[in-house]
C-alpha cells in the first residue's frame, strides 16, 4: 500500500526550465564539490550529476574570478545553475549578468537592505528567482539575542523578514530554505514556516555529516518533511561525492513512492544459509546500474528460504545457492544458469527490460 500524501500548495516560479512549486513534480538538487573557477573540474562534475538525475545544480560564488567563470560553465551543461552567494552583494550581480538561472544568498551574511535591494533589483532586470537561504550557523546576530539563541522562530522570522523585503520591491520569484544541522529543529523551522508562506520551499538538513549520519538525518529530516506534504525541491547534504547525494535523494522520494527513477534493488541482509558472495555481487550490480533511469523492482537474494518468493515478486529477480542461479521475470522462471555468472545475467535482463519498455512507450505514443 503506498503512502497517502497531500502536498501544501504553493507558488509557481522557474528555475530556468524547472518548474518549481505548485504541485510541480519535487526536483533533485546538488552542489558542486569543485573550485568554480577551474571551469573544466567543475563541468565535469555537473556531467556526472546530470547523468546521476540532478535536476538544478549549485555552485559557490566566492570571489570574481567564480563569478567570471558561469557563463562558461553555463554554456557546457544542460540543467539550471545557481550561484550560491555569501557576503558579498556584487558577486550575485555579476552571476546574474554572466546568465546564472538563480540565485542563493543568506540573509545572515549578506549585508545591509541597501546591498540587498542592489542584489534584488539585478534579479528582476535579469528575471532569475531568489532563494532565501537560511541556516542555522549563521543566523542574524539581533534575531539570535532575542531568542537566546539559535531556534526555529528566530530562523522563520530571519526568513520572512527577507521575504518582506523582497516583496517591498515587488520581487515575488522566490523560494525558501530553512536548515539546521539537527533533525528537531530543522522540522520545527519548516512546519512552521509552512503555515507562514505560500512561497516553495526548499529542504534538506544542512552539514548533515558524512555517509551514514548524513543519510539518516537527510532521510528523517527530509522524509518526515515529505510525508507531511512539505517541500517542493530538495537536497541531501553529504560530506561525500555530490552523486551520492542524487543516488540518497531519488531513494528517499522512492520509498515514499513519490518519484520513482532507476532501478529499485531489494537484497537480503544475508546470513549463515547463504551460498554466494551478496555483498560483493549486490555492489556490482548497484554500480553498474547507477545512470540507469527506467523505474524496474529488482531482486537480489543470497538463499533458497526468501530468495524465490522476494525473486518472483520483482519485475526482474535471482535466488542464487549451491552453485545454480535461477532467474525470474514477472514471477515465472526463465532460466537456470551457473552461479558466477549471476552479475552478467542480472545486468543483460535488466537491459532487456529497459530495451522494452522504451519500445512499449512507443507504441503508445512517447517519442522520449
Amino acid at each position: 500500500m503506498s503512502l497517502s500524501i497531500k502536498r501544501k500548495k504553493t507558488r509557481r516560479i522557474m528555475v530556468g526550465n524547472v518548474v518549481v512549486g505548485n504541485g510541480a513534480p519535487i526536483s533533485v538538487q546538488s552542489m558542486t564539490s569543485t573550485k568554480t573557477d577551474d571551469v573544466a573540474a567543475t563541468v565535469h562534475q555537473i556531467h556526472r550529476l546530470e547523468k546521476a538525475g540532478c535536476e538544478i545544480v549549485r555552485v559557490a560564488v566566492p570571489d570574481e574570478a567564480a563569478a567570471q567563470s558561469i557563463p562558461l560553465i553555463k554554456k557546457e551543461i544542460s540543467i539550471p545553475l545557481v550561484a550560491d552567494i555569501h557576503f558579498d552583494f556584487r558577486l550575485a550581480i555579476a552571476s546574474a549578468r554572466g546568465g546564472a538561472d538563480g540565485l542563493r544568498f543568506n540573509p545572515g551574511n549578506i549585508g545591509s537592505k541597501k546591498k540587498i535591494t542592489a542584489l534584488v533589483t539585478c534579479a528582476k532586470d535579469y528575471g532569475v528567482p531568489i532563494r532565501i537561504g537560511v541556516n542555522a550557523g549563521s543566523l542574524e546576530k539581533e534575531i539570535c539575542e532575542k531568542y537566546q539563541g539559535v531556534t526555529a522562530k528566530g530562523m522563520v522570522e530571519s526568513a520572512l523578514r527577507h521575504v518582506t523585503l523582497l516583496r517591498d520591491q515587488d520581487f515575488h520569484d522566490i523560494k525558501i530554505s530553512i536548515k539546521a544541522s539537527d533533525v528537531p529543529r530543522t522540522l520545527e523551522a519548516y512546519r512552521l514556516l509552512s503555515k507562514k508562506t505560500d512561497l516553495p520551499l526548499h529542504v534538506g538538513v544542512t552539514e548533515a555529516g558524512a555517509l551514514y549520519s548524513g543519510i539518516v538525518k537527510s532521510a528523517l529530516g527530509i522524509g518526515t518533511l515529505l510525508a507531511e506534504g512539505i517541500g517542493d525541491t530538495l537536497r541531501v547534504s553529504l560530506t561525500r561525492d555530490p552523486v551520492e547525494e542524487i543516488r540518497v535523494a531519488y531513494e528517499i522520494l522512492r520509498a515514499l513512492d513519490i518519484r520513482h527513477r532507476g532501478p529499485e534493488i531489494i537484497s537480503c541482509p544475508t546470513c549463515g544459509r547463504c551460498d554466494i558472495p551478496l555483498f560483493d555481487i549486490v555492489d556490482k550490480v548497484e554500480k553498474a546500474l547507477m545512470t540507469k533511469t527506467t523505474p524496474i523492482k529488482l531482486a537480489i537474494m543470497g538463499c533458497v528460504v526468501n530468495g524465490p518468493g522476494e525473486a518472483k515478486e520483482a519485475d526482474i529477480g535471482v535466488a542464487g545457492g549451491n552453485g545454480v542461479g535461477i532467474l525470474f521475470k514477472k514471477g515465472k522462471v526463465v532460466k537456470k544458469f551457473p552461479e558466477d555468472q549471476l552479475v552478467d545475467v542480472v545486468l543483460e535482463a535488466v537491459n532487456a527490460f529497459e530495451r522494452e519498455s522504451i519500445t512499449d512507450k512507443k507504441k503508445d505514443g512517447w517519442n522520449g
